[in-house]
């Protein structure tokens, strides 16, 4: 067994009293390491060149708002998935992206071993790097399996993280206004 990973989830196994030779559990090193790969591809991946490829000059100084994005992410305290939605609105000053490169931008800094605070901070500043906007807003709703599933088994309980930059942390109405988008859910599109 020549992949690093692989030995790692055998040793894994190992200690926790299993076999890994077992009929079950034959391949299952080999299917860790490749989801894991999956799971983390987002090191191999650059946030300024996911946006810089859709970036047009457009004269548009409302909201832009993608909301309800679908993210699944590892927490890095004990590599045990969070998932979730993201909200993300900007207000252009002479730029906007392409709108499907900001759901790219969200699974990019997902695909990390992550903390949902660091992840919400990490939308926001490379949105504001690239695109420099009068504003950016950043609102991350999380269920954690760590604490679901183990510590304090809280079946119910969701975080929300938020970054709020430019007009969105200095003007109130733009900030209200923003929290009131992403709480409206419209019952369909047809």
């Amino acid at each position: 067994m020549s992949d690093p990973i692989e030995a790692a989830v055998t040793t894994i196994l190992t200690e926790l009293g299993e076999k890994p030779e077992r009929d079950g559990l034959q391949r299952t090193p080999a299917r860790v390491a490749a989801a894991m790969r999956f799971f983390t591809k987002g090191y191999a991946q650059d946030p300024i060149e996911t946006l810089n490829n859709a970036l047009f000059e457009v004269d548009y100084d409302e909201m832009v708002l993608v909301k309800d994005i679908d993210f699944y992410s590892l927490c890095e305290h004990h590599m045990v998935p969070f998932f979730g939605r993201v909200h993300v609105g900007y207000i252009p000053a002479g730029k906007v992206v392409g709108l499907s490169k900001i759901p790219r931008l969200v699974d990019m800094f997902a695909r990390r071993l992550q903390v949902q605070e660091r992840f919400t901070m990490q939308v926001a500043s490379i949105i504001e790097d690239v695109l420099r906007p009068k504003g950016v807003a950043v609102v991350v709703e999380a269920k954690h399996l760590c604490m679901v599933m183990r510590g304090v088994q809280k079946q119910n309980s969701f975080a929300i993280t938020s970054s709020m930059r430019g007009v969105f942390n200095s003007d109130s109405k733009t900030r209200s206004e923003f929290m009131e988008l992403i709480r409206h859910r419209p019952d369909s599109f047809a």
